[in-house]
């Protein structure tokens, strides 16, 4: 499965950042709500965890009735489809447009589509931990600017204790899982990697985006040395020449770039349509590779000397070291200093 992404990243709360916390979080005796239900039973709502109303997306935590544990579920609406035949069927007898107000050539109207046009995507978590829940509420996010001397004394031993699993990638390299997903593989040792479908692409086109895994194991973009560019390089090309032979998409029309902070510590690579908005493309999250090979080929180590800056979502493990270690400024004491000279 790949990555699903939540707000708390700056990726806009789009469709989640990947469940990839350890089963052992979970106890084997609630049974699994995804085990032989075709559907789902009654969903009773405890608590909204974030909306977003750029992405149309809501994030909640309840219960299913018969079962036991918490379940997360975020909710989207689908994007329209961009086939001109698709769209003809949508505006059918079927769809009802229901007028809110007018002024002069310009009206404002709810739609109400056929069924089969109003569906809405729909992730869910179950049993969900409380990692879980608090992955997928919103909080206040805060920039870090990470030297190497930080990543060594905070990130590491942030990453060494994590328990986010990613025995998920693990199958996909070995092919125990998503084969009917992959796009292009290369089993070279050095070199090699898989380039599979990314779990939130719906399969249009216009929001096309894959992921490449790499079969050496890098933890992020910190670990890169110019002995990695062989890696990277062949990752570009044959990632691009693959896509370009599936999806008539040309190398000046794909974004191709890493994250830092990423969602899980195994490095990957993002390819998606340059047209999509996809979550994560912002500077405080996204690194393109062709700028990431420019500069290992500049200094060999220059993502062990660079600043790093990223956000980190208040409360979470991250956040928490980096304010233990005096990173993060106490806003709220230098606000009250500035009422006092107010007053």
């Amino acid at each position: 499965m790949a990555e699903i992404v939540t707000d708390n990243n700056v990726d806009d709360c789009p469709l989640l950042k990947k469940a990839k916390i350890d089963n052992n979080d979970v106890s084997e005796k609630i049974k699994n709500i995804h085990e032989n239900e075709v559907s789902l039973p009654v969903f009773n709502l405890n608590k909204v965890l974030q909306t977003n109303c750029v992405r149309k997306q809501i994030c909640v935590e309840g219960s299913f009735e018969g079962y036991d544990g918490s379940a997360v579920m975020i909710l989207e609406k689908q994007n329209f489809a961009d086939d001109q035949k698709a769209l003809k069927e949508f505006f059918s007898k079927d769809t009802v447009f229901q007028k809110l107000y007018s002024n002069t050539i310009y009206g404002n109207y709810e739609c109400f589509p056929a069924k089969k046009y109003s569906g809405i995507n729909a992730m869910v978590i179950h049993p969900a931990t409380q990692k879980h829940i608090e992955k997928f509420t919103k909080k206040e996010l805060y920039m870090i600017d990470e030297t190497y001397e930080l990543y060594q004394k905070v990130t590491v031993p942030y990453i060494e204790s994590s328990s986010f699993s990613t025995d998920w990638i693990h199958n996909i390299l070995e092919h125990k899982a998503e084969q009917d997903k992959i796009v292009y593989e290369d089993r070279s040792e050095k070199t090699g990697f898989v380039l599979v479908n990314d779990l939130k692409w719906d399969g249009q086109l216009n929001t096309l985006k894959l992921i490449a895994l790499p079969l050496q194991k890098i933890k992020s973009i910190r670990e890169l040395n110019a002995s990695h560019l062989p890696l990277l390089k062949n990752i570009r090309d044959a990632g691009i020449a693959a896509i370009a032979k599936k999806f008539n998409l040309s190398a000046s029309q794909l974004r191709i770039y890493l994250h830092y902070q990423p969602s899980y510590y195994y490095l990957h690579v993002h390819f998606a349509y340059l047209m999509y908005e996809a979550p994560g493309i912002f500077v405080e999250k996204a690194h393109l590779l062709s700028v990431v090979i420019s500069n290992l080929e500049l200094m060999s180590d220059y993502y062990k000397k660079t600043v790093l800056s990223y956000v980190v979502a208040e409360g979470d493990p991250l956040y928490i070291k980096f304010k233990e270690e005096g990173v993060l400024a106490e806003v709220k004491s230098k606000t009250n200093e500035v009422e006092k000279q107010c007053i």
